[in-house]
């Protein structure tokens, strides 16, 4: 593919409107990211796509943010990746810009009040609809542990309110304990 400034404009254009449509956080981009980066476009793979959300989440900063980041440094460089990045924090900030003019006027707005509860509810539903998609991705590609530490993690949080940062050092610790195990075993396969 060429990285000409139709490429360029185009990638602008692809995150700009994914950024403005995305309500309720970073989990609900995966499946509009999948859709369009991954299904109609067809500039990576869904194992590339599922990679920079795992890697989105796991870095500071909003996770919508990062994920464009790497997808645009993945598709052209440092130069994607500013232009993905522009792309993504746009319309929150003009969104945000004309909220706050108005803000008096939408705090005591019922029926604005009634379509975020309505909107927090559709939100729930695409956060259980990637959370079981990756979940599905993983257990195709027969690796247990992450399964293991995900609905640990559920049960961890939701029954025994473990504090969350604990959660993700015992991930974290699990994860790089599998991939040093993994390296092993593959240099050795290699011998």
């Amino acid at each position: 593919m060429k990285r000409d400034l139709k490429f360029f404009v185009m990638l602008f254009f692809y995150t700009f409107q994914l950024s403005a449509f995305t309500f309720g956080g970073g989990y609900v981009i995966v499946p509009l990211m999948k859709k369009q980066f991954v299904e109609q476009l067809g500039w990576i793979d869904e194992k590339e796509m599922f990679n920079f959300v795992a890697i989105a989440q796991s870095t500071p900063g909003a996770m919508a943010v990062n994920a464009a980041t790497l997808l645009g440094y993945h598709l052209a460089g440092m130069r994607g990746a500013l232009v993905a990045i522009l792309g993504t924090i746009l319309p929150p900030f003009i969104l945000l810009s004309v909220i706050s003019l108005f803000y008096a006027a939408f705090a005591a707005n019922p029926i604005v009040k009634n379509v975020l509860r309505a909107m927090q509810a559709a939100v729930s539903a695409v956060i259980l609809d990637v959370v079981i998609e990756m979940a599905g991705v993983t257990l195709k590609n027969k690796k247990l542990i992450p399964v293991f530490l995900m609905i640990g993690a559920f049960i961890a949080s939701a029954f025994f309110e473990i504090n969350v940062i604990y959660i993700i050092l015992i991930c974290a610790a699990a994860g790089l304990f599998s991939t040093a195990k993994n390296t092993t075993k593959h240099k050795g396969d290699q011998a």
